[in-house]
């Protein structure tokens, strides 16, 4: 396995597992992740912390992973706890490497289970 792909997926068990002192180590002193949905930007200790202090937070499941080089896109389904309710949502991440950790990070995330727009889909699909 190329080493972002193999970095992606560590990643994506260490947050599973709950390890966040496990989470700093994979990430480069420079680490920057962009939420797209929201229009943050953390850097490596404020994104550890995002992580590890989210409230609710469940499981993050790997569905999907490509990648090669210094390059890994994946997504994965994610759970947590929303007033005592269990809620899904998937995620993509698009990861860069350097020095074989995690430089640059952007995450996609959205509900599971919304319903399309008025209006977006042609009749009768």
């Amino acid at each position: 396995m190329d080493a972002a792909p193999a970095l992606l997926t560590r990643i994506a068990h260490v947050i599973d597992s709950h390890d966040w002192d496990a989470l700093t180590p994979l990430l480069h002193d420079d680490f920057v992740c962009r939420l797209v949905h929201t229009g943050e930007t953390f850097d490596r200790s404020s994104w550890v912390r995002l992580n590890a202090e989210y409230p609710g937070f469940d499981r993050l499941e790997l569905k999907d992973l490509v990648g090669a080089g210094d390059r890994a896109v994946s997504r994965a389904h994610v759970t947590g706890y929303v007033d005592d309710e269990l809620r899904h949502y998937e995620v993509a991440t698009f990861l860069t490497t350097r020095d074989g950790l995690a430089i640059e990070m952007t995450e996609v995330w959205a509900d599971v289970g919304q319903s399309p727009p008025p209006g977006t889909r042609p009749a009768g699909v």
